[in-house]
């Protein structure tokens, strides 16, 4: 499976659990939840190491619910990645240009 998707998914749900839940050092039981479950879809795709990015995926995975979540977190968390992650954020943005072409 791709590491990198996971690193970058486990990032973003960082970001939003720092800035939205005051969490320092460890991920709040909601966040680590929601990151539990992205992990877990992920090392199900059907898609494998090809696996498109979430934004750009024809299947959707999770239940309505933790789409939502996972939703708000990457609004929340995709630019600021820029900054707190600037080559994990170029590398989703290449993957995800490569799959629309």
């Amino acid at each position: 499976m791709n590491e990198g998707e996971k690193k970058v998914v486990s990032k973003m749900i960082s970001i939003y659990c720092r800035s939205k839940h005051n969490q320092k050092n460890e991920l709040c039981i909601e966040c680590e939840s929601l990151n539990n479950y992205a992990l877990q879809r992920l090392e199900r795709c059907p898609f494998g190491d090809d696996k498109p990015t979430c934004g750009t995926c024809t299947i959707h995975c999770y239940k309505r619910d933790m789409r939502q979540r996972i939703k708000e977190v990457m609004r929340f968390s995709g630019p600021r990645m820029l900054f707190a992650h600037p080559i994990e954020a170029i590398r989703h943005f290449n993957r995800e240009r490569k799959r629309k072409k």
